[in-house]
């Protein structure tokens, strides 16, 4: 059974994704909160296998909330269900900690399955909010300089080998860092050090970059 932690301000939107989740079989609501802060208590207390998180809240935002939540609890996997699907946001989730980010208006059968995908380790992420995030990694546009066409030299390759690689790898899984501290037989402080180096490296700011970065690149 994969137990769902439901945050968000408004009742109804809450009764309204308790009523979908319970109504899929082997997905179920274990509790809901109104704000973030509340979020982290009910998290303490239920040990949800997915959190679903709203973005905009009094008091404690879901951005806010999300970092507080995956800083005590590195295992903890939350998935922003919003309406705002901004560039911005969407890396601020992600780098919060947030394994996915779906938004309010998609499918309801989309919201399920991006339940399930994040409880099996996978990141769910909206093909909007993957298209906010991924136009940076475009080349940039040739230039013209005296009449002549100059067209920008390709990026030179990134090499990631080592410990870099096999967290990259890791990442890429959906692995949490203690999971991968667990899996390669180092700390989490030593995996975090890793993460940090190979996120300047590769030249992204969040762990679901660095897994679209290693599925484009062969890791």
């Amino acid at each position: 059974m994969i137990r769902v932690l439901v945050v968000d301000d408004h009742p109804l939107v809450r009764a309204g994704l308790r009523a979908l989740v319970d109504g899929e079989e082997g997905v179920q609501v274990v509790a809901e909160a109104a704000d973030g802060e509340r979020s982290l208590d009910a998290w303490r207390q239920h040990r949800p296998d997915v959190v679903l998180m709203d973005l905009s809240m009094p008091g404690i935002g879901g951005v806010e909330a999300t970092r507080r939540l995956v800083e005590e609890h590195p295992d903890a996997r939350v998935v922003v269900l919003t309406s705002v699907p901004d560039a911005a946001t969407v890396r601020e989730a992600l780098g919060a900690g947030a394994v996915g980010y779906l938004l309010k208006d998609a499918d309801p059968a989309s919201v399920v399955a991006g339940v399930r995908a994040a409880a099996a380790g996978d990141a769910p992420l909206d093909p909007r909010a993957a298209r906010a995030v991924l136009p940076a990694r475009g080349a940039p546009p040739a230039t013209v300089d005296r009449g002549q066409e100059v067209r920008p030299e390709p990026p030179r390759p990134v090499a990631v080998a080592g410990r870099e690689a096999d967290v990259l790898r890791l990442i890429a899984q959906g692995l949490a860092n203690k999971q991968i501290g667990q899996r390669l037989g180092i700390s989490e402080r030593t995996v975090k050090a890793h993460a940090g180096s190979l996120f300047r490296r590769i030249g992204v700011a969040d762990r679901t970059s660095a897994a679209l970065w290693a599925r484009d690149h062969g890791y």
